[in-house]
């Protein structure tokens, strides 16, 4: 269950070590991304999960090994190649990344404006359908990020993120920081326009909730490599410390259709 390989794979990450300055962070660490699906990556603090998903977003370079994304190789090729190919994503980081000196309209449409390849006239018209899309209000346009609540940053940040209309959606804990009723409701839109949008979505996230809510499969990281890789209900039964603390250690902490999904999912693997 540790190798996620697939032919149809649009993430390949290829027996990869990375290492900071003495710190080995993975190694030999393989995993593939299928189109369509929602992949969750889990693990404990400074596991590695979040430097993956620079490495899948080509932020930081492994000392061996490959991360290809649609069939480019992230460590070669021409720096058009490389660009083109990363207009075919849209990530979310975790704290929204907003420019306080823009408005939500500017936010927006930032990423519309750098290509320069949409003329000006529509620009309004896309950034305004995508704020609707995502849950906000056409007179929100003009706030500030300073005037935003947690919600509606991450809100802004995920219109901006898929201004583009890209098939990939990179997410790094995309619950962070928000109350139960709003992290709920963030996740039913990030479910909602996976299928209106047909989305592959690579999630980094240490919340159960968002887990069992959004993820086909889960690749949890430990001890520097892939310990367990696939549907929820084999990950979950998996014998590791992590796998068990993860899963059996929080309990007290889910809500109460993640706690049934979780043994439902445990019937389902015969534990």
């Amino acid at each position: 269950m540790n190798e996620c390989r697939f032919d149809d794979a649009i993430i390949d990450v290829q027996r990869v070590t990375t290492v900071f300055g003495r710190t080995v962070i993975h190694r030999q660490l393989s995993l593939q991304v299928r189109a369509g699906e929602v992949m969750a990556i889990i693990g404990g603090s400074g596991s590695g999960k979040t430097t993956l998903l620079r490495l899948m977003l080509g932020l930081e370079r492994a000392v061996a090994g490959r991360v290809t994304v649609f069939g480019q190789d992230l460590t070669e090729g021409e720096p058009a190649a490389l660009a083109q190919v990363r207009n075919r994503w849209g990530v979310l980081f975790q704290q929204g990344a907003l420019f306080s000196s823009l408005s939500v309209f500017e936010n927006i449409a930032l990423p519309l404006r750098e290509l320069n390849t949409v003329p000006q006239g529509l620009i309004g018209e896309l950034v305004m359908h995508k704020l609707l899309q995502v849950g906000l209000k056409a007179g929100d346009a003009g706030k500030r990020p300073a005037e935003l609540s947690g919600g509606m940053i991450k809100r802004v940040a995920l219109a901006r993120a898929l201004i583009l209309d890209p098939p990939l959606l990179f997410l790094d804990e995309p619950t962070a920081g928000l109350d139960p009723a709003s992290s709920k409701q963030f996740v039913r839109l990030i479910e909602g326009l996976r299928d209106e949008m047909k989305l592959t979505v690579v999630m980094v996230t240490h919340d159960v909730d968002t887990l069992f809510a959004l993820a086909d499969r889960v690749a949890a990281l430990a001890d520097r490599r892939l310990v367990a890789c696939g549907p929820l209900a084999e990950v979950a039964t998996v014998d590791h410390p992590f796998i068990h603390d993860f899963f059996l250690g929080q309990q007290s902490r889910w809500d109460e259709e993640s706690v049934r999904l979780f043994r439902q999912s445990l019937r389902a693997a015969g534990g």
